[in-house]
């Protein structure tokens, strides 16, 4: 009898181990189902994150209207003058630029992977389409070539950023400011940079308004182009780099001409004619630093030094001068006025 139970026992024992064994084999099956769902859903939803991101685009407005550009986009050209440093510090990489127009202290200057399409001048448009471009960064010197640019490279996107600061601008100041808040603000969107993009607006903005304060309303200002040994008006409103800044700051010019332009070696005024105003500030932007070799430069401080009529003027026995950052002419780009905003804040301080 005892044998019996010990075996009716052991029989029950046996079997609701078996059916233990049973519900965790289940168990296990439906935890690995679940898992093998979840790695498929976390899978699908990656590659629908990343087809989503390879596919993201942005409206941008430029020069001409609305445009639909990808975002970080594949075989980049630039040709705005005002763009590169931005770029460059973002670490954008280039399929082709016109080199020879980059200030040296900008890497793309000296990048052989780039193509050199030149200057604005003789450009290699050519080698614009043998990049095939997503993206082409019209601007400034090459604003004029926009259309050609679209017609060559039809299935890229093209930007025109040019800022008209002309002489028919009727506004050439806010202009100014406007037009560099929007393409910095555009090129953020369009590589990813929104936080960098705000930051150098934010810069840029303490920069007009430290500038702003530090003029005192009444001092007159003079502004020229120094190039190639000639001293060359920059006139208020129109001159180059200078012009814009007399409606952003409201400065008081000693000079003021009918049918000014906005040459790039400025408007030719004698030298005489400068000084006869007596200007209390010059503004100088050296050309030559930009552009030319140490052999051909004439440095503009050199050449306002050794200019008799200007030597008995306020501005140069006060020793109130202000020159331009050195790659100006060749380099206008945000970060170039914020630093030239700061300077002129710092000098009028003083």
């Amino acid at each position: 009898m005892e044998k019996i139970r010990f075996f009716k026992s052991a029989f029950i024992i046996a079997l609701f181990a078996m059916f233990v064994l049973v519900l965790v084999a289940c168990g296990d099956s439906s935890n690995e189902d679940e898992g093998n769902a979840s790695q498929d859903n976390d899978s699908a939803e990656t590659e629908e994150t990343d087809g989503a991101s390879e596919d993201a685009t942005v409206e941008i407005t430029d020069a001409h209207g609305t445009v639909t550009v990808p975002v970080n986009p594949e075989n980049v050209v630039a040709l705005d003058s005002r763009a590169f440093e931005t770029l460059s510090d973002w670490g954008i990489e280039l399929a082709a630029a016109p080199r020879d127009l980059i200030p040296e202290d900008i890497p793309y200057s000296s990048d052989e992977s780039i193509e050199n399409i030149g200057n604005h001048r003789e450009p290699n448009l050519e080698l614009i389409a043998a990049a095939d471009p997503e993206l082409v960064i019209v601007g400034q010197r090459f604003d004029g070539f926009y259309e050609d640019i679209k017609e060559i490279v039809p299935n890229a996107a093209v930007i025109d950023l040019n800022i008209d600061v002309s002489e028919e601008a009727t506004t050439p100041g806010e202009n100014l400011v406007n037009g560099f808040k929007d393409s910095t603000t555009s090129l953020g969107d369009i590589f990813d940079k929104k936080e960098e993009a705000e930051q150098l607006i934010a810069d840029f903005d303490q920069s007009i308004e430290d500038a702003k304060s530090a003029y005192n309303g009444t001092d007159t200002i003079m502004s020229v182009v120094v190039s190639g040994g000639d001293i060359n008006f920059s006139a208020p409103q129109s001159g180059r780099v200078w012009g814009p800044l007399y409606d952003i700051f409201d400065w008081t010019p000693s000079l003021e001409i009918d049918q000014a332009s906005s040459d790039h070696q400025g408007d030719d005024i004698s030298v005489e004619a400068i000084a006869e105003t007596d200007p209390d500030w010059i503004f100088v932007m050296d050309r030559d630093a930009a552009i030319a070799s140490e052999e051909e430069a004439s440095p503009a401080q050199d050449v306002i030094d050794n200019a008799p009529a200007l030597q008995n003027t306020t501005a140069v026995t006060e020793g109130q001068l202000i020159y331009a950052p050195a790659d100006t002419y060749t380099n206008e780009s945000i970060q170039t006025f914020t630093n030239l905003f700061e300077d002129i804040a710092n000098t009028l301080s003083e």
